[in-house]
């Protein structure tokens, strides 16, 4: 039988608050300082455990603890007070909750110049205060994506968001206006045709970047080291960028199809197309491409 942790060790507030939203059906998870999950233990890190099962990619996690973000946001109170969690709790600042686990979507409205927007082209719907702004819940999950537009973020499914009360107002179904948010032309999710400089191979022959397998394995592997990053995403979408650029950027073979990749790994993990596209830039200025 799994022993629960004393109430008194952990904080009252907040552990009574989760366990109070899961007997309700909405999966939790605690936060730590900064409004982000705890990091995954030593024998889940960079993956190595395949992850959970209900994850994008399906693995088989069976760690007790509250690894893997999102994924891991139950409605078991044994699990939510067992000793496997005690140390989360007992640093936690926050609790979280999955929305798409309990058939939400969250339009995050970040700043006043996004609930301005929000108004003006959102259906009305259940508000909650936020820090900086405020969250806008509807019934329905769909994708999550951050920086749909400045300042605005989807969190339903495979996301996240911080529990900060039930809010006010009659909750409204999710429609289409919200929906077709994450929908963008093509062209904002590559860098321009431009970005690349394309030049011959270098005197003797040709440049042995055009072998596929050989390209195709750098580009895995700059897309596994981005799918991989646990912490520091920016900064490790950028030195992956730079590593590319670095290796495959002066030859011309390099194509908007290689880099629309890379750039897809990284909006995976939450970058937006605007930072993927300045990472992007940086890295070739610093490269003098």
């Amino acid at each position: 039988m799994t022993q629960s942790v004393p109430i008194g060790r952990v904080p009252e507030p907040l552990l009574a608050t989760a366990l109070d939203l899961a007997a309700r059906a909405v999966p939790v998870l605690p936060l730590r300082a900064g409004k982000v999950p705890f990091g995954n233990c030593r024998a889940c890190r960079d993956n190595a455990c395949g992850g959970r099962p209900n994850m994008k990619t399906p693995g088989h996690c069976q760690c007790p603890r509250p690894c893997h973000a999102w994924a891991a946001a139950t409605t078991d109170p044994a699990t939510l007070t067992g000793p496997a969690w005690a140390s989360a709790w007992r640093q936690t600042a926050a609790v979280g909750y999955h929305p798409g686990g309990t058939g939400l979507t969250v339009v995050d409205l970040d700043h006043p110049d996004a609930i301005t927007w929000a108004r003006e082209t959102l259906p009305a719907t259940r508000t909650v205060q936020t820090t900086r702004g405020e969250h806008w819940i509807y019934r329905g999950v769909m994708q999550s994506v951050n920086a749909v537009r400045p300042g605005v973020d989807i969190k339903s499914t495979m996301s996240y968001a911080r529990w900060l009360g039930p809010g006010t107002g009659a909750m409204t179904a999710l429609t289409e206006a919200v929906r077709a948010l994450p929908v963008k032309e093509p062209s904002s999710i590559r860098p321009a045709s431009h970005a690349v400089t394309v030049r011959g191979p270098a005197e003797g022959g040709e440049c042995r970047h055009r072998t596929p397998a050989y390209l195709d394995r750098g580009i895995a592997m700059a897309e596994q080291q981005i799918t991989g990053a646990s912490s520091a995403v920016h900064a490790t979408v950028y030195r992956t960028f730079l590593a590319v650029l670095s290796a495959h950027g002066r030859c011309g073979c390099l194509t908007d199809a290689h880099a629309g990749r890379l750039f897809a790994a990284a909006q995976a993990k939450g970058e937006s197309p605007r930072h993927c596209t300045d990472a992007w830039t940086n890295a070739l200025t610093r490269l003098g491409l």
